[in-house]
C-alpha cells in the first residue's frame, strides 16, 4: 500500500500524487488550491438518477456485509482530507453520526472524535454490530472501573448536527435512498460532509480491460456535478462540491490488485457472470505488467477521483394557513351564491 503522499510532479515509492479538477461544465468553478476546486452547484443542471446505473445491487449487499476487519488505506488518507473542512464552519457541530465507520475510516473516526471532544457520537451501518465493536473505547487498565452509561434510545434516534459519510455513496444502489436517510438524521441547519469515487478512477485498469476484450472492472462512478443534484433532489440545500485526483503507484502488479480488493470489488452488472480461477488471475496480472500505465520511475500507476462534498439540511417550511384561489374560480363562487 502506498505509504504516504507526494506533491503534484513529485514521485517516489509508495507514493501518490494529487491533481486538481479542471472542470468547467454547469456549477461555476472557484479554485481553492492548486490541487482542488470547489464549485457551489445550481439546481438548473439534469436530474440525475435515483438508483446508479449498471452496478448490480446484489454484488453491493453481499460487498456491504463482508466482514471488514480494518478500514482501506486510501480510505483514510480521503478522510484525514475531509477533516479539514470542518474549518469552514463558524460552530463546531455539538453532535454527530459516523455512517460505516469500518469502510470510512477507523483512525478517521477516533481523529474526528479528537477533534470535536464534546460533541455527542453515534455510528450507523447496515452491520451496527460490527461497526459499534470495532468503536468501541477499550476497557481501562485498572482494578478500578467504571461503568460507563448506556446510550438511551432517545440520544439514538435524536437529531444530529453533523452526518460524516467517507467514500460510501459510490458503491450504494441508491443514493438517493440513502441520502434522503442521511438529510432525515440531520437537525435543521445541520449539514452533510461526503466523499465518493468519481468517474475518472481507475483510468488506467479500465483501459487494460479495454485492450484485452474484458468486461468493465467496475460500475461508472457519477461525477460531482450529477452527486450536487441529487444532493438538492434528497433535500438538501446549498451544496458545495469539488475534487481531486490521487495517482497511486505500485512496485507489482500484485500489490495493485491487492490494494483494489481492499478497497472494493466489481459490482458492474455486466462483469462476468461466474467464479474466476487461478488461470484468469495469472492472465491479469500478466496483462497489468505489460499494458498497464506507469510512472517515470516504471512503477504502475492508478488514478482515483475523489468527490467531495458538503451540503446543509434546511428548516422544512411550515406549512400556509393561506387558501390561494385563481379570479375565475372566484367568480364562479360568487355566480353560485347569487344563483
Amino acid at each position: 500500500m502506498p505509504a504516504n503522499l507526494a506533491s503534484a510532479g513529485e514521485s517516489g515509492p509508495g507514493e501518490a500524487q494529487s491533481h486538481g479538477g479542471q472542470y468547467t461544465q454547469r456549477p461555476v468553478c472557484i479554485p481553492v488550491a492548486d490541487t482542488r476546486r470547489r464549485c457551489l452547484l445550481s439546481v438548473e443542471s439534469t436530474p440525475s438518477p435515483e438508483r446508479l446505473p449498471g452496478i448490480d445491487p446484489a454484488a453491493s449487499d453481499r460487498w456491504q456485509r463482508l466482514p471488514h476487519e480494518r478500514s482501506p488505506w486510501l480510505h483514510e488518507e480521503v478522510a484525514s482530507r475531509m477533516l479539514e473542512r470542518l474549518q469552514w464552519f463558524r460552530q463546531p457541530p455539538q453532535s454527530w453520526v459516523h455512517w460505516e465507520p469500518i469502510l470510512g475510516g477507523l483512525q478517521a473516526h477516533a481523529k474526528l472524535r479528537a477533534a470535536l471532544p464534546h460533541a455527542r457520537w453515534r455510528v450507523a451501518s447496515t452491520q451496527m454490530a460490527r461497526a459499534q465493536a470495532a468503536t468501541r473505547e477499550p476497557a481501562p487498565r485498572s482494578w478500578l472501573t467504571w461503568r460507563r452509561p448506556e446510550a438511551r434510545a432517545e440520544d439514538i434516534a435524536a437529531p444530529v448536527q453533523l452526518v460524516w459519510a467517507n467514500m460510501a455513496l459510490h458503491g450504494h444502489p441508491s443514493p438517493h435512498r440513502l441520502l434522503s436517510q442521511w438529510r432525515d438524521w440531520l437537525a435543521p441547519e445541520g449539514f452533510l460532509l461526503m466523499s465518493c469515487l468519481g468517474p475518472d478512477s481507475l483510468g488506467e485498469l479500465r483501459a487494460v480491460y479495454r485492450a484485452m476484450g474484458w468486461p468493465a472492472p467496475a460500475h461508472e462512478f457519477m461525477d460531482m456535478h450529477d452527486w450536487g443534484d441529487l444532493l438538492v433532489r434528497a433535500g438538501f440545500a446549498e451544496p458545495v462540491m469539488d475534487m481531486e485526483r490521487l495517482t497511486l503507484t505500485y512496485g507489482s502488479a500484485e500489490a495493485l490488485l491487492a490494494e483494489l480488493r481492499e478497497i472494493g470489488r466489481n459490482l458492474a452488472s455486466q462483469r462476468f457472470g461466474a467464479l474466476r480461477g487461478r488461470g484468469w488471475r495469472a492472465r491479469l496480472i500478466d496483462a497489468l505488467e505489460a499494458h498497464g500505465a506507469r510512472d517515470a520511475s516504471g512503477r504502475l500507476q492508478l488514478t482515483f477521483e475523489i468527490v467531495y462534498g458538503h451540503a446543509v439540511r434546511v428548516a422544512d417550511r411550515p406549512r400556509s394557513s393561506e387558501t390561494s384561489l385563481s379570479l375565475d374560480d372566484v367568480r364562479a363562487q360568487l355566480r353560485a351564491r347569487r344563483g
